[in-house]
């Protein structure tokens, strides 16, 4: 089955030439079932470019996905054509107004690492959406900063400074395989990272939450949260096989200092082109997550959260 997406959102476009279904409303409309309604609250700058990661992801399973874009209501982006953002997207504000359901949320990443939480310009209202998931979603992915502010809220679980940048990929263990979330997941896999802050596990193990997959070098990366009906993931499986490198190319050109990220190039060499080693393992994930949504979601959205 195919995402249902606004025929005129550019990711209907980009997921089309690349093989993914995808369907418009009036096709959607002509199918007598009920879609799983996603959100993607998405703070990330480059707007489309997230857009169009995670719709790729989440409209690779056989479920038919109604996805909604979300955004922080007074927050105005200076990275995204404001037409873009009135026409496809809404304020947070006017979603929990509604009363909306969804099935799942995607809250993304933000590139604010160095920010207190609370000194973070929509910290009041993102703490609104976290609560609000409580009720309105039946289950929650928190991806790189919108996973460690959703545990910090929630849990308490303190973001600690790295004293260089976590860059690169790196070489993930898979602490559970009987999970539903790692479905199919190999021993071990390879996952981009970018960051510098970090969860550490000795704060995980005190709130009683489980990491699912952790690396030696970078540490804990999925954990588990079954009593908020939440995932906390604060690497970035969703990337292209470009990401990393438009991130180390902009810093190279702006003479930040930086390091090549190891085990993206070939040999290390940033001249040669990255290899993807993660795809497989990022739409088993989502798909994993997609699918435990529709085995335990109710049919009825009205009963979501209660």
């Amino acid at each position: 089955m195919p995402i249902k997406l606004p025929a005129d959102l550019p990711a209907y476009d980009v997921l089309s030439r690349e093989g993914v279904m995808v369907m418009s409303e009036d096709q959607a409309m002509r199918q007598d079932i009920r879609p799983l309604r996603i959100g993607l609250l998405n703070l990330m700058p480059k707007k489309i470019q997230t857009e169009n990661q995670f719709a790729r992801l989440i409209g690779s399973t056989p479920l038919q996905i109604e996805l909604s874009l979300i955004r922080m209501s007074e927050h105005q982006t200076k990275n995204t054509a404001a037409d873009h953002m009135e026409t496809f997207y809404r304020p947070f504000s006017d979603v929990a107004a509604s009363g909306e359901r969804f099935d799942g949320l995607i809250i993304t990443g933000a590139p604010i690492e160095h920010l207190p939480f609370e000194e973070v310009t929509y910290w009041d209202e993102l703490r609104q959406v976290f609560d609000w998931t409580q009720t309105n979603v039946h289950s929650t992915f928190g991806v790189c900063w919108g996973g460690m502010a959703m545990a910090w809220h929630l849990h308490g679980i303190y973001k600690h400074a790295l004293p260089k940048k976590a860059f690169g990929c790196f070489r993930h263990q898979n602490l559970d395989p009987a999970s539903p979330y790692l479905r199919g997941f190999s021993d071990d896999c390879v996952m981009p990272v970018s960051r510098w802050t970090e969860m550490r596990q000795e704060d995980i193990d005190a709130a009683g939450l489980k990491t699912l997959l952790t690396s030696d070098v970078t540490g804990p990366c999925l954990v588990d949260d079954p009593e908020r009906r939440a995932l906390y993931i604060i690497n970035h499986l969703e990337y292209d096989s470009g990401t990393l490198k438009e991130e180390y190319d902009r810093d190279v050109a702006a003479g930040t200092p930086i390091e090549v990220p190891p085990g993206y190039y070939p040999d290390d060499d940033p001249a040669r082109p990255p290899q993807n080693r993660w795809r497989s393992h990022a739409h088993l994930l989502y798909g994993n997550w997609i699918n435990q949504i529709y085995q335990t979601t109710p049919y009825d959205l009205d009963a979501i959260g209660r």
